[in-house]
Parts: C-alpha cells; structure tokens; sequence
C-alpha cells in the first residue's frame, strides 16, 4: 500500500477499524458560527480521480462496508440528509489489503470462505489476489536478505528504508558538464545500492546487457509518467477488440464454478478497463487485442485461476490430438501406431512437462472434490519421475499444494 501511494499522483490512506461509512463517503455537519448545514467529503471524494487505500479492509464494520457499495458501482456518492440532496464524484481506484478468517489462508476452503467479506462486496473489486506464505527456503532467503537490507541503508535524512523508498536525485551520473559547470541533467533510472541478483547468482544474460537491469526508475519520473498518461491518453476499443474481449468474457463464464469467483457482467467492465489502462500505459490512443486485450485477460486469468494465461496456451497447444478428431486426417490403416509414436516423442520433448501438467490440472478439476492422490494421478504414466517433476513445479508456480499423498487445487 505504501509504494502504491508513492508513486500515485493523487492517493488517500486509511484503515477499515478508524473509517465510517461517512468518512469515507460524505458528512453533513454543521457549521459552528452560522449553524447552517454543510458537506463534508470522506476519503473516496477527496481522492477522486485518485487512489485510495484502505489497510484491514476485514475490520471494517458490516454498515460502514455498506456505505461503499455505491461509490465502487456508480463512481459517486449520493446525500439525502437534513434537507441536503447532493451527488458527488467519487472516481477512485480502492486497493485495499485484508487478513484471512482463519488467521492463515486455508486452501482447502472456497476463496469467499477465507476472506469473510460478501459476495456483493467482493464482485466490486476488479482483481483479487491471494498472498500466499509459502515454505520455499530460497524465496525465505530473499525475502529475509531484502529486509536486512533495509535496516542496513541509511539514508542523509536519519530515517532507515530500502533503498529504493528514496530518490537518489544527486547521483553523479545526473550530473552533466558539457552545456556548463552548473548544468544538470536528470536521470529517469535510480542506481541500486544493493543488487539482489548477484548475490545468490541468478543474473540473466539478457539483463547483463540492459545496463539499468538492476537499477529502479525515480518515484518522481513514474508519478509524472502515470499523470500524463492518464491526463492525455485517450483510447477507444477497436473492432478486434471488442470481438476479443467478448469472445474471452463468453470463455470465463463457461469455465467458472463453485470454488472460482463468479463472473459477472462487472468482470467484462473489468477487461475492458484493464484493457484501457494498459493501452494508456503504452501512450497509444486505440485499445488493440493484442497486446491490450491479451495482458489484461492475462491478469484476469492469474486472479481468477491462478494461472499464466501464456502458460496455459502453450499447454493446451500441446494436448494429444487423437486421430479421430484430426481434421482432414486420412485413414491408412497406421493411425493408432502414428499416435502411438507421437505421444512417445511428446513424452521425450521439451513439452512433455506442459503435457503433463496440463493433465494434472485436468484430472484435479475432474475429481470433483478439488483433490487427488498423487498415486492415482496421471496412472497411464510409467514414469513418474516426470510426474514428480511437474508436481513440483506447479507446487512452486502456486497452482497445487501437495500434502499426505494428495494434490489439492489453490483457489
């Protein structure tokens, strides 16, 4: 929430256990000299085109959740109050951080029984991500090595942070003495302090020839980058877009069940925003498939059920085609020795990894219950090296959790 609020143009903090339902939307109070009534804007007004974060959104009382339903619809704030009808702007992004129920998330349980918030609440929200603590010694290990790393910069101003909470706006590449001893130049990049990459060796030789692969871009740069494309980008849907956003929204609503979010009309106003900003992030006016349409569903697909929407396309490219469903395929008499020997090929390729886990995932969802045994999964496979290999990388992608001889499915 806090770096979100930095590099945010305009952003209003507060917390759900020290908000009401008027402080976030509007008051009527009265004046203390004149004793007239007036409004007084909540949070979500004065945020408007803004940004306002909420921190324990779960402690929020059950009225003052209310409160908000109108202003996250409709974008405005209605007051029918001591004789006052007034209607207010309220066009805000709300991101908002809450706990489990349980005190940890149970991935056993369907996501709106982990988060103890309505569905009428929850279908508001255009993304939802779970934060999941996960028991990966080298992920522990950067996660604690970023810390102490933290607590050991000190910056001039006395106060400890990152390094990268602080603009390093006096950095000598900033400096330019060609136009005159006093000319400055400013730099978009912030120079590391610390590189993370190198210390456990795991520097890409891509990034080796970028030389700002291990630098972070200034707060003041991505705050005046973000104002002006949201000020004068402008992008309208083209005719390929809407036919894509139509075609992949008819796909979620076929795809959702019992432990999915529910997909709703709200979730097609969801693509096409994030349609949009993506194409305002790349200072274009015209909102295309690809790539506009294609990340944001993308995104979509990764809230919804947790998985890379690139991933899952390569996988699902490499389903076995069984000879009868082939089109134009010929019968010669050597069609099931042909598939045969392709499937022995796939289970030799580079792709035998998509083919399997793709099939995991199938045989998961078929189940009905959301697990399987980890004997019983994937049966016609002799090999189950492979099979262990899979699991263990979809484990570490976040879409499995394997425990006691099953695999259940992560909401």
């Amino acid at each position: 929430l806090r770096s979100a609020m930095t590099i945010a143009p305009l952003a209003v903090s507060t917390t759900g256990k020290g908000s009401s339902g008027v402080g976030l939307t509007a008051a009527v109070t009265s004046d203390p000299d004149t004793r007239e009534r007036r409004l007084e804007a909540g949070a979500m007004v004065l945020a408007d085109r803004g940004l306002v974060c909420v921190d324990e959104f779960d402690k929020m009382g059950e009225n003052d959740r209310v409160a908000i339903h109108e202003a996250m619809e409709q974008q405005t704030v209605t007051i029918a109050k001591a004789g006052i009808h007034a209607s207010l702007n309220a066009r805000c992004s709300v991101l908002a951080a809450a706990n489990p129920v349980y005190g940890q998330y149970d991935r056993k349980r369907r996501i709106q029984e982990n988060i103890g918030l309505p569905d009428s609440l929850l279908s508001r929200f255009d993304l939802l991500f779970v934060v999941l603590d996960q028991l990966d010694p080298e992920s522990d290990r950067r996660i604690a090595a970023h810390v102490i790393r933290g607590h050991r910069y000190r910056p001039g101003n006395g106060r400890s942070g990152h390094d990268s909470d602080y603009d390093d706006d006096d950095s000598d590449d900033d400096m330019a003495g060609e136009d005159g001893p006093n000319a400055r130049t400013h730099s978009i990049w912030q120079r590391a302090r610390h590189l993370a990459s190198s210390e456990y060796g795991h520097r890409d030789t891509q990034e080796d020839a970028d030389p700002h692969s291990d630098d972070v871009l200034q707060h003041d740069f991505l705050r005046k980058y973000l104002h002006f494309a949201k000020t004068r980008m402008k992008p309208v849907l083209t005719e390929g877009a809407r036919e894509c956003i139509a075609s992949r929204y008819a796909e979620m609503r076929s795809r959702q069940d019992e432990r999915t979010l529910p997909v709703t009309a709200r979730s097609l106003e969801t693509v096409i925003r994030m349609a949009s900003a993506h194409a305002k992030a790349r200072l274009s006016n015209v909102v295309e498939a690809d790539p506009d349409c294609t990340a944001a569903m993308d995104i979509l697909s990764f809230a919804l059920y947790h998985e890379n929407n690139a991933d899952m396309t390569a996988e699902s490219s490499s389903v076995p085609v069984t000879p009868e469903s082939s089109p134009g395929d010929v019968g010669d008499g050597n069609d099931e020795e042909d598939h045969r020997s392709s499937k022995r090929q796939r289970m030799n390729g580079p792709d035998a990894n998509n083919d399997i886990k793709y099939k995991i995932w199938d045989e998961i969802n078929k189940s009905g219950e959301g697990q399987i045994s980890l004997n019983d999964v994937c049966a016609d496979i002799t090999d189950r090296e492979l099979i262990q290999r899979a699991v263990d990388e979809m484990e570490n992608e976040g879409r499995i959790m394997s425990s006691d001889g099953f695999l259940y499915q992560v909401d």
